[in-house]
This record gives structure tokens, C-alpha cells and sequence, in this order.
């Protein structure tokens, strides 16, 4: 059983079930995991976060829709961008702080 198979068939059941807001977030995503009775997505866009976890319910029945006894989990990693991003503030943040004497 591949996640991105499974997955896919997620992403079906929500067209064919006409959740199309969670259908069109879902779309895109190509990161998915099945491990320890989990299907796992993981993702560094805040929103992404919340429309899955929002549509947990819609997405844990399509996983039984196709017989999987698995639940649903969404993990939020920090992307390469957002740390240089948040490095950068900080950089910012230090020289416009310092007192030059």
C-alpha cells in the first residue's frame, strides 16, 4: 500500500463528495507517509495546516471509504526559506538595536 496511492484516493473521495475547498488544498500535495496507523502529511504552509486539520473528519472518512483503518495526521515543518526568513530578522532585528557609540 503506497501513501501516495492512498492519498490519492483521498483526494477522489473528496472531489467525488463535493468538499471542493479541501479537494483544491489537498490537490498539490505530493509528501505523504503511512507510518504507525497514520497517514502523515507533512507541510510547511500555516494555512495548509489549518484546512487539513479542519477537514480531518472529511479526510480520516475517506480513508475508511477505501477499508484503511488508519487515522489522519498533519505535521508543520519549518521550510528552508523560512528559517533564512527568520534569520534574516534576526540579523535585522541586532544591527538596528545596537547603539553605535
Amino acid at each position: 500500500m503506497s501513501a501516495n496511492n492512498v492519498w490519492g484516493k483521498v483526494v477522489l473521495y473528496l472531489k467525488e463528495h463535493h468538499k471542493v475547498a479541501l479537494h483544491v488544498a489537498c490537490g498539490d500535495i505530493t509528501n505523504a507517509q503511512i507510518e504507525g496507523g497514520e497517514l502523515i502529511i507533512r507541510t510547511s504552509d500555516a494555512f495548509l495546516v489549518d484546512v487539513l486539520e479542519n477537514g480531518k473528519r472529511d479526510i480520516e472518512s475517506a480513508l475508511r471509504w477505501q477499508g484503511l483503518d488508519l487515522t489522519f495526521k498533519v505535521v508543520k515543518f519549518e521550510s528552508a526559506e523560512q528559517k533564512i526568513e527568520k534569520d534574516i530578522k534576526k540579523i535585522k532585528n541586532f544591527f538596528t538595536t545596537v547603539e553605535i557609540e
